[in-house]
């Protein structure tokens, strides 16, 4: 998996994922997200469009971010989920934590 990071004003961060996010991916991109939801009130888009697989362990780091964020007064978003990844977080329940968006402008406006 590939991970990049491009900072936009103001205090929010545009992580875009290439690959696969499965068990031996997952901790690169728990690392990356640690550093960014410590951050305070943390504003953290996921741009997910350019993943071709996420297992249980990519769904887990995403949620706990996410709950990181949130605790701290920011928040993560999803922009750009394939059908299948917008399936799987529909059918888990977990579009409660996490907030879906067409793409990465959308997540970025509200």
């Amino acid at each position: 998996m590939q991970v990049s990071v491009a900072h936009h004003p103001p205090n929010t961060a545009v992580l875009v994922l290439r690959g696969s996010l499965d068990i031996d991916t997952a901790p690169a991109l728990k690392a990356n997200l640690n550093r960014l939801v410590e951050r305070p009130a943390p504003r953290v888009v996921v741009d997910v469009s350019g993943l071709d697989f996420c297992d249980s362990m990519g769904v887990g780091v995403l949620v706990t971010a996410s709950g990181r964020a949130t605790e701290r007064g920011g928040w993560v978003r999803l922009a750009a989920p394939s059908g299948f990844l917008r399936r799987l977080f529909d059918t888990l329940g977990l579009t409660d934590y996490l907030a879906l968006f067409p793409d990465v402008a959308a997540a970025l406006k509200e």
